[in-house]
C-alpha cells in the first residue's frame, strides 16, 4: 500500500514536470545550465529533507524532524532534482 502511494505521488510529480521541461525545451534551448543549477538546487533540498525525516539534521522542534513521511518526500524530491539535471544536459547537449 505504501510503496503504491509513492509511486503514484512520483507519478505525479513527473506529470506536473513534463509540460515545463517541454516548454523549457521549445522556447530556450539556452536554458540547460540554468536547469542544471536549479536541479542540483533541488537535490540539495530533497538530501536534507530525508535526513529531518531520518532525525539526523534540523532542529527537534521541527514537524519534519523524525517524520517518516519526509524521508520518502525528500527521496522523490532528489528524484526530481536529478530529473531537471538530465534535462539540462541533454539540452546543453543537443545545442
Amino acid at each position: 500500500m505504501i510503496k503504491e502511494q509513492i509511486q503514484k505521488s512520483f507519478a505525479q510529480i513527473i506529470n506536473s514536470v513534463y509540460p515545463f521541461l517541454v516548454e523549457i525545451e521549445r522556447k530556450t534551448m539556452k536554458g540547460g545550465k540554468t536547469l542544471i543549477v536549479i536541479g542540483i538546487i533541488v537535490v540539495f533540498f530533497g538530501f536534507i529533507f530525508h535526513l529531518q525525516g531520518q532525525s539526523i539534521v534540523g532542529p527537534e522542534s521541527s514537524f519534519m524532524y523524525s517524520n517518516p513521511d519526509w524521508i520518502t518526500y525528500g527521496i522523490q524530491i532528489v528524484g526530481l532534482g536529478i530529473i531537471f539535471c538530465i534535462a539540462g544536459i541533454v539540452i546543453l547537449k543537443r545545442n
